[in-house]
This record gives structure tokens, C-alpha cells and sequence, in this order.
């Protein structure tokens, strides 16, 4: 079974290993830009959702150490996210860190239809209603450039993953920035702009993932026939 402890180790695909993946064919300066960003908001997302985790002390979470200033930036942080009136009514009815988990996760990709173990570990998630969403640090400054960097970032494609895995309909991006202390909220609906093109984003790397790292297991795969429709089942095994 899939918990909190084994999370990170439970043989399923995440998003991150898509991302993982994604970065072989980055350029150096891209990736690294891209790490570190995500490594300040792995602090800001520990600190907001899961607390018992960041040793303030030393200014670390888990084993990654900080500096002081990033404690300092991600502590003004908070605060205006705690004082934002949206994210106060959302958080009264969300989970955080939700985790979910599907064990024959289908992605169809250009025809072909693959089924992967597939997981996720939801800032928020809302039991009662349909919606999650995601917090995320960011330099931006403005509503658009907010956007622009979930762009560059494969935001979209990280909500359309978790999205489709508890099947969603709605989600929303929320951004609080590190520069100005301004928070951003994208929201998001299944058959947008932003899901679309981030679901797009995710089957490509999902076939890709499947290709190069599932020869190790049973595979299955459905080939269709674009034009007579005919379907094609086969299983391979290793």
C-alpha cells in the first residue's frame, strides 16, 4: 500500500519523474535554472503543508539545507498567504498532501494506448468538492508573468497529471511571489487551454517513460488503426 513514508520510494510513475525524464533533452543552464526554483519550492511547500518536516534550526527539510535567507523569504512568504482570504477558505476544506495512486494508469499518445502505475501528492485536495490545486513559489511580479512561468515550467502539465488521476474537473495554480509578496491564482478546468496543453505535455513523457523504462515488466499496449479503427492488443514480457 502507498503512504506517506514509502511515497517517494512506491514503484509508481510521478510527475516528477516526468520531469526527471524531460531534462535529457534540456540544455544545462535551463535544468539548472529549473532546480533550483523547484528547490525553493520544495521549502515553501513544507513549510505551508507539511511543518513537522522543516527544522528551522538548521534550516533544513529532510536532508536538503537551506539558507538562512530562503527561511526568511519563505517565512514572509506564508504570510501573506495566510492572509489571503481565497487560500483561507480553501485550506478550511483541504487535505494536505492527498495522495493518489492508479496502478493501470491509461495514456494514449499518437494512437498508442499505454498503462503505467502512476502517483501524485496533492498540495490540496478538496474531499468534498471538485478541486485540488497547487502552491508554487515564484519571482513573478505580475498575474501575466505568473503565467507566462507556468508555462516554462510545465505547471500545466503537473495539474493535468493529478487532474486526470483522481479525474477532476477543476484545479487552480497558486502562485506567492518572492520578489513582491503577491499572490497569483490560475484556476483551471478540464477541457481548457491550460489542461489541454498540459495533458498533452504529460502523455508525450508518459509514452516516452513507458518506452524507455518498462521493459523490465509486463507490458501492455493497445495499437489503433487510424483509419480502419482496428485494435491491436499485445503483451510483451521481459
Amino acid at each position: 500500500m502507498i503512504t506517506q513514508e514509502n511515497y517517494r520510494s512506491y514503484p509508481a510513475v510521478s510527475n516528477s519523474d516526468l520531469t526527471t525524464l524531460k531534462k535529457m533533452w534540456e540544455p544545462e543552464d535551463v535544468r539548472i535554472d529549473k532546480e533550483k526554483a523547484y528547490k525553493f519550492g520544495n521549502l515553501l511547500d513544507a513549510v505551508i503543508t507539511e511543518p513537522h518536516k522543516v527544522d528551522y534550526y538548521n534550516h533544513m527539510v529532510g536532508q536538503v539545507h537551506y539558507d538562512k535567507e530562503d527561511f526568511e523569504c519563505v517565512g514572509e512568504m506564508k504570510k501573506v498567504c495566510d492572509k489571503d482570504a481565497f487560500f483561507i477558505s480553501l485550506r478550511k476544506q483541504c487535505d494536505f498532501q492527498h495522495i493518489s495512486y492508479n496502478p493501470s494508469f491509461q495514456v494514449e499518445y499518437d494512437g498508442f494506448r499505454v498503462a503505467l502505475p502512476a502517483k501524485c501528492k496533492w498540495d490540496l485536495f478538496c474531499k468534498n468538492m471538485d478541486l485540488g490545486g497547487d502552491i508554487k513559489s515564484t519571482a513573478a511580479t505580475t498575474q501575466k508573468q505568473f503565467e507566462e512561468a507556468c508555462w516554462y515550467f510545465d505547471y500545466y502539465r503537473s495539474r493535468a497529471w493529478y487532474m486526470d488521476l483522481e479525474n477532476r474537473t477543476n484545479d487552480i495554480l497558486i502562485g506567492i511571489s518572492k520578489k513582491n509578496y503577491q499572490v497569483f491564482k490560475i484556476p483551471i478546468r478540464k477541457g481548457d487551454k491550460y489542461y489541454t496543453a498540459g495533458k498533452a505535455q504529460y502523455q508525450e513523457l508518459a509514452f516516452r517513460y513507458w518506452t524507455y523504462f518498462a521493459e523490465s515488466q509486463q507490458r501492455r499496449v493497445t495499437i489503433h488503426d487510424r483509419v480502419g479503427d482496428m485494435k491491436i492488443t499485445v503483451h510483451d514480457s521481459f
